[in-house]
């Protein structure tokens, strides 16, 4: 029977959260950008009478529904989840199972499976990810790396999102009256989502935190939580503050420094914000007290105030700015008498009042921040650089990234509560950052180990596959034992040691390939390269770029047969690099994109991908454009561990409460094998195989297969060798 008056209710209880939500501000164009309030009487007025239409909508929009699931397909399952666990890796989960350190997930491999699962080429996050949620390789995503080139400048651009302030101006005929700007936000990513397609054939989905999905793209029947590449309030992928009375030499990568005092027992400074109308950073005063006796500081930012202990992290604190709030924790990191630090994480978007789009549908990030209360909206939420940079210490990452993980198994309980019939999903990224900044405990001979702890936390690597067992023991009891439901664990990639940085900028200057402008070195993005001499070049963490006519902006290499000659001779030089302090070989393969790769958007990726051996990776400088004198460097960063090798050698790892029909799945195969569950057909586009289906067909994807031989390295001269 219709319930009138329930109706009625939730019509009018939803037209107030609306009412009281206000449009996305913008943190790029500054404050007051073209909002205007209704009057009061006018906003009762349209609730009420909107409020009456959905209550005679109802009974309409309840037939449409139960027309619309007419020819739809049939679902074979009721509910399939899968929960991700980044960087999580097969070797590692092997060594601690066989300790006895992970019985939970031997037993589920007892009643499903458990397989290495092939990651992405390039195997890097953006990259694995986009392949999960679109069934494609890079080449039909668009995605292979954080960062890309901007063929018109050759300066770094985002290579997911696209977010630019566009000027806004009235037409009078002869004249154009500027009037502010609108934000635009645009996600690079190509194909779709399988979740899209899911949602079209009436399938709910709940995504959360999956990476590469910013901004948040709208789909029929379900809720999305954008993650990796959601910026701060400052625009960046992360910038931290730290608050010192110690004068500190150089700028912190990844973040900003700033000299404060303690008068009285007090420590007043301000936090940076967006840019205001003046094009200015806003700021936000903050205050902190010290309390001797008890060892508590006091912190007031805004209209909140909260006392923590020492090396205790506060809750996540409102701050505002002119017409946008953000949220942020405060520790203080040093308290002595001639030595006060305080760390502020970056200034995450306030999910409660967002600045831009950061969920879909917009409110849902709202609902779960009333739910849970404030969270990390953050893409890369973990601050791996404020250890990296040694604002912070182990102590204070680990809280921060338990206290993150924590926030994300709310998030995930919520919508398996919720989530009854459909497909779930979350992406949990500790497991990633903590193997980033805690693999050098694995290796006593690391360089990063040099005047850092290597006893109190040696156990963390260990430590945290026995939780990832304990929070399996959680996911399952959440799940329960219903035989309709999928249960997928699955990673994006695996981990290795890195150790040894190699700037392949350098390399290609050596060889003739880079040219500068004058001397041997330039600095970041390319500052001293001499473009109209330069045939290759190197930008982020997975390959080379040749400067192509036609293409980037000073382009000299010729499309056809001097494009093809150059990138095979760059490709045998790099297959026999060594290091010239071990002997080691470098580089497993050096893959020509086309040869792996056969989709529309390969023609913009770089020419070749480097795929390095275990310990070796793109030097820091090298990432960011950089050329130094030296082509080979010590990693003494805490992110000591990382993926950027050849994909082959850092494989994910797949487990579920089934078994499935091959013992090597590929991250390929997840879209196809969950839409069929689903009773949705897989588009023919997509590259994977039905898990579940019958046995895969024996003709391998067009991807490099192992060598029957690697080749012997060798030095490329004596002379280089030695220097």
């Amino acid at each position: 029977m219709f319930d009138w008056k329930r109706t009625l209710r939730i019509g009018l209880g939803a037209l107030a959260v609306c009412a009281a939500v206000a449009p996305p501000a913008s943190a790029y164009v500054g404050p007051g950008a073209g909002f205007a309030a209704a009057g009061s009487v006018l906003v009762l007025l349209g609730t009420f009478l909107l409020a009456f239409v959905i209550v005679l909508a109802w009974p309409i929009k309840a037939v449409i529904r139960l027309i619309g699931r007419i020819g739809l397909p049939k679902p074979k399952v009721k509910r399939v989840v899968v929960v991700g666990l980044d960087g999580f890796d097969p070797g590692l989960a092997k060594r601690f199972a066989d300790e006895g350190l992970m019985p939970n997930f031997k037993k589920l491999e007892e009643e499903g499976c458990f397989h290495p699962l092939q990651t992405a080429y390039p195997s890097i996050s953006p990259v694995a990810w986009s392949s999960y949620a679109t069934g494609v390789d890079a080449s039909r995503h668009n995605i292979y790396d954080f960062l890309t080139r901007d063929p018109c400048n050759y300066l770094p651009a985002l290579s997911s999102t696209d977010i630019r302030s566009i000027p806004k101006t009235l037409n009078l005929g002869l004249a154009k009256i500027p009037f502010g700007s609108k934000t635009v936000y645009r996600i690079l990513q190509k194909s779709q989502p399988f979740w899209k397609l899911l949602g079209a054939n009436g399938v709910w989905s709940s995504i959360i935190r999956v990476p590469i999905t910013f901004p948040p793209q709208k789909f029929k029947n379900g809720t999305l939580l954008s993650g990796m590449c959601v910026p701060d309030l400052q625009g960046t992928q992360g910038s931290f503050s730290f608050y010192s009375t110690k004068e500190r030499q150089g700028q912190h990568t990844g973040g900003q420094q700033y000299q404060i005092r303690v008068k009285n027992g007090k420590v007043k400074s301000n936090l940076t914000g967006p840019p205001g109308k003046d094009g200015h950073p806003m700021k936000c005063p903050f205050e902190v007290r010290f309390d001797e006796e008890t060892r508590k500081a006091t912190f007031t930012v805004g209209d909140e105030k909260v006392t923590v202990g020492f090396r205790e992290y506060t809750p996540w604190l409102r701050v505002p700015f002119q017409g946008v709030k953000g949220i942020a924790r405060f520790y203080v990191q040093t308290w002595d008498k001639d030595d006060v630090g305080i760390y502020v994480t970056p200034i995450n978007i306030d999910p409660d009042a967002p600045a831009m789009p950061i969920s879909h549908p917009f409110v849902y990030s709202i609902y779960l921040a009333k739910l849970i209360g404030p969270y990390a909206t953050l893409g890369l939420a973990e601050d791996t650089w404020a250890l990296n940079e040694r604002v912070v210490d182990e102590e204070a990452f680990l809280k921060q990234a338990w206290l993150i993980f924590e926030e994300r198994k709310k998030m995930l309980w919520d919508v398996l509560k919720k989530t009854k019939k459909g497909f779930v999903t979350t992406v949990f990224d500790t497991t990633d950052r903590i193997s980033h900044m805690f693999y050098r405990y694995l290796d006593p001979d690391h360089p990063a180990n040099e005047g850092k702890d290597v006893e109190e936390h040696k156990n963390v690597m260990r430590d945290l596959y026995a939780k990832m067992d304990e929070f399996l023991v959680e996911v399952r009891a959440k799940v329960g034992d219903d035989k309709n439901t999928v249960l997928m664990i699955i990673s994006d990639h695996g981990f290795c040691n890195f150790t040894r940085g190699v700037n392949l900028n350098a390399w290609l200057r050596d060889e003739g390939y880079l040219v500068l402008k004058e001397g041997s070195t330039s600095p970041e993005w390319f500052q001293n390269v001499d473009w109209t001499k330069t045939r290759a070049f190197t930008l982020g963490l997975t390959g080379i770029f040749l400067n192509r006519k036609g293409r980037e902006a000073q382009g000299i290499v010729e499309e056809g047969e001097e494009l093809n000659a150059l990138r095979a001779e760059i490709k045998e030089k790099l297959e026999r690099l060594v290091d010239p302090k071990t002997g080691d070989p470098v580089i497993k393969e050096a893959f020509l994109t086309d040869d792996i790769h056969g989709g529309p958007y390969r023609d913009m990726a770089p020419e070749i991908l480097v795929g390095y051996h275990k310990t070796f990776r793109h030097s820091w400088d090298c990432a960011t454009g950089a050329v130094s004198e030296e082509v080979f460097s010590d990693n003494t960063k805490s992110w000591s561990g990382d993926h950027c090798v050849d994909p082959r050698l850092v494989p994910g790892v797949f487990w579920c409460n089934r078994k499935i029909n091959t013992d090597e799945p590929n991250l390929l195969d997840l879209a196809p094998t969950i839409l069929d569950l689903f009773g949705v057909e897989a588009p023919r586009y997509m590259q994977g195989h039905n898990l579940f289906g019958p046995a895969r067909p024996e003709a391998p994807r067009k991807a490099p297969a192992e060598p029957e031989e690697a080749p012997q390295p060798q030095p490329v001269s004596a002379e280089k060798a030695a220097s």
